[in-house]
């Protein structure tokens, strides 16, 4: 199973140990708190399994259990601690997945736990993986103990019962659960610790340890080889870039389709010369999101064992002002040639994405994704929760019902005919930036796809503003880094393979 992390990050959040059994015996309920979630209705519906019990239901309904969704409600009997979930009227897997997300946040303080998966195992286990995320970063105290000194993290142990059969769906859930963390992990990293070379050795090792290859280009390389884009965001920086290249070429892959992924890794995007507002900058820690996402869908790919061939890009740069960095009005040359004139040196994220497509794009995939915190227009047309989905249409369509389907909403937006004028330049073959704020969105994937090959189905996916959680938790997804859209991409290839 892929671990959500390798100990060589300096940060990282951790996770309840979830585990599978095929039988409820005695070993596993004795002393252990028994999960139940519950169905609303005209009367509280509970699950027929052997963790319930004659007298819990009159228990429950004693003490105001209605079994709304998210309604946590804890009674013992007989020195048995049972903590009802509610679900709601809707028992869906969508329901389950951010009702046990909420379960896993109620278990704080309790060693064991047990839940049996008669609403699916596979919703469970991603509820309570992604819910029971939690990451303090690098406290040395304790904000929950009046100040004192944190101590080492214990897990929380929580065994999933199901049939013996629904075991691969174990499986396959938490193996995506622990990819999901092992994105949110990187996110989560500050920038400090967490630059392009060193972020590309985690990479390297994360990768390795899944059993992808690895290719690295440093700096030099990426000037020799004519990585424009990469190259002049990373200028300004002390910390120079790299090109992560991972990939997954099983031997029963298909031979009818194989799959780019391409990923933003600003690690830390200051604005450059067209420096961004003070307020907030330290949330760009996130910018690299689309990378982390990448990094963990290609792990997950191959820890499942996919049967489909992928090719992962991770373009790392950090965008700082200096007097070594790009200036608006200058014009670079990107890997393939094309030229482009830098209007906003904020709008950097599609230069370094664009070297990555078009050498992606050399390798002639069937299928082109590539995701990336974009746009600030993706966050006002799409609001907090929704990421937008632009390029060829079938891809599109697919990866936004695919995103609605496992509850990370993604919507389908056109490529906007105006824009194919407005990107012309005066002085180079395309521009970065549009010249008002219409259509920031569908403006940057309009750039971008002057950078794919022929024949290539393609989509762009800005998650800007769902991969980061300003607000509070909620369901299953923690605040700050939310691994958006992870489980959206492994269930594309998925479908795709």
């Amino acid at each position: 199973m892929l671990p959500h992390t390798t100990g060589v990050l300096p940060s990282h959040g951790t996770l309840p140990d979830v585990d599978f059994a095929a039988a409820a015996d005695s070993t596993l309920i004795d002393g252990a708190a028994r999960l139940i979630p519950i169905a609303q209705g005209d009367a509280l519906e509970l699950p027929v399994s052997a963790l319930t019990r004659d007298g819990l239901l009159e228990a429950l309904e004693a003490v105001g259990a209605t079994g709304a969704h998210g309604e946590i409600t804890k009674v013992v009997l007989d020195g048995v601690l049972y903590i009802s979930v509610g679900l709601g009227e809707d028992t869906s897997a969508t329901s389950v997945r951010r009702a046990m997300g909420v379960a896993a946040r109620s278990l704080a303080g309790i060693d064991r736990a047990v839940v049996s998966g008669e609403f699916g195992v596979g919703a469970i286990v991603e509820g309570l993986l992604l819910g029971g995320y939690s990451y303090s970063g690098l406290k040395t105290r304790d904000s929950e103990s009046n100040g004192a000194e944190k101590t080492e993290d214990t897990s929380l142990a929580i065994t999933v019962i199901g049939r013996e059969d629904e075991r691969e769906e174990f499986d396959t859930a938490a193996t995506i659960g622990h990819a999901v963390a092992l994105a949110r992990d990187l996110v989560n990293t500050p920038s400090n610790l967490l630059y392009p070379e060193v972020y590309a050795a985690h990479a390297e090792k994360v990768a390795t340890d899944a059993g992808l290859t690895v290719e690295i280009l440093d700096d030099a390389q990426l000037r020799e080889q004519g990585f424009g884009g990469i190259t002049a965001v990373g200028q300004g920086s002390e910390h120079a870039p790299r090109l992560v290249h991972l990939t997954w070429a099983p031997e029963n892959a298909s031979a009818e389709t194989s799959v780019a992924l391409v990923g933003k890794g600003i690690t830390f995007d200051s604005g450059g010369i067209s420096i961004k507002p003070s307020n907030g900058m330290e949330q760009m820690v996130m910018d690299m999101g689309g990378s982390a996402a990448v990094l963990a869908t290609a792990c997950a790919i191959a820890s499942l064992n996919t049967p489909v061939r992928v090719e992962a890009w991770m373009p790392l740069a950090e965008n700082m002002p200096s007097g070594s960095a790009q200036r608006p009005g200058d014009v670079i040359t990107h890997y393939g040639g094309i030229t482009s004139e830098i209007i906003n040196t904020d709008a950097e994220g599609r230069l370094v994405l664009a070297d990555a497509i078009a050498r992606a794009c050399e390798d002639s995939p069937t299928h082109l994704i590539e995701t990336s915190t974009l746009t600030g227009a993706q966050m006002v047309a799409l609001g907090k929760r929704t990421f937008g989905v632009m390029g060829s249409d079938n891809l599109r369509d697919r990866i936004a019902e695919n995103g609605r389907d496992i509850d990370e909403p993604g919507w389908a937006m056109p490529l906007l005919e105006e824009h194919e004028n407005e990107i012309s330049s005066k002085v180079a073959d395309v521009k970065n930036a549009n010249s008002d704020r219409f259509g920031g969105m569908e403006f940057a994937a309009t750039y971008l796809s002057r950078f794919i090959g022929d024949d290539i189905e393609w989509a762009h996916v800005d998650v800007a503003s769902p991969a980061w959680n300003t607000g509070a938790p909620h369901g299953f997804t923690p605040g700050r880094a939310t691994g958006v859209p992870v489980r959206t991409l492994v269930e594309t290839i998925r479908g795709l393979a």
